[in-house]
């Protein structure tokens, strides 16, 4: 399970980033975060992973509290940033290489992982390519190599669909889908909302750093309206 609990992030000097953010996701569930520019979905992303130290609040991760057990926490953890950064100089392989070592994977771990992966993002060649020669969308795909192959309990991922082309998309889709099916936690922001309506079971809503929305999916949908008309209706300043 995870447990986030009044989680608040306000930028200094401005009244920007997430207030009182309070989420509960089982094993299995596929929760969207939703809001447009600049309302706080990344903030919240990066207080959730650890890259932003948050002002007050709690994420809990199968009992391990983020706060007090960043090392544990983070090795349960897959994260995909909204914009790749890698290491150029190195290649793909050596990349991968470094992030196995980190999950302390083992050599048969990786390569069973790394087949599967290398051949359904049909990155088996360019594997071997520095990095500096990526595409966005290449980069993209690599960083979801690394971040599946260690099976983590939770998956997040900021705008993954951004960069990548048709194939990689729907690969991403029916992974989700079966990594949820097989008990992960996974939660991703978006603006595509009919990938969301389809694929996941929760929704929050964040408007001007704070939560609009926050149900399940049946519940929206059995109002008989769909996600982008209840998103128009919470979002509205009238």
């Amino acid at each position: 399970m995870l447990t986030i609990n009044n989680l608040s992030k306000i930028y200094r000097g401005s009244d920007k980033g997430v207030k009182h953010f309070n989420l509960n996701l089982n094993a299995g569930d596929i929760c969207a975060f939703i809001g447009a520019n600049g309302a706080g979905k990344t903030t919240t992303i990066k207080s959730i992973v650890g890259l932003h130290e948050y002002d007050e609040g709690e994420v809990i991760l199968s009992e391990i509290n983020l706060k007090n057990n960043p090392e544990k926490f983070k090795s349960m953890l897959g994260y995909s940033p909204d914009s790749p950064t890698l290491y150029n100089n190195m290649t793909g392989k050596a990349y991968i290489e470094l992030i196995a070592s980190l999950y302390n994977m083992s050599q048969s771990e990786l390569e069973s992982e790394l087949t599967v992966l290398l051949k359904a993002l049909k990155f088996e060649n360019a594997i071997y390519e520095l990095i500096s020669s990526y595409s966005h969308g290449m980069k993209q795909r690599l960083i979801l190599i690394g971040l599946l192959m260690h099976n983590p309990k939770l998956i997040i991922l900021d705008e993954p669909f951004v960069g990548l082309d048709p194939n990689a998309t729907g690969f991403l889709v029916e992974e989700m889908k079966r990594r949820a099916a097989m008990g992960s936690i996974i939660i991703y922001s978006t603006h595509v909302l009919e990938v969301a309506e389809k694929i996941c079971n929760r929704i929050v809503i964040i408007d001007d750093s704070e939560v609009v929305m926050n149900d399940y999916m049946e519940n929206i949908l059995s109002k008989n309206v769909s996600l982008t008309k209840v998103f128009a209706d919470v979002t509205s300043n009238e």
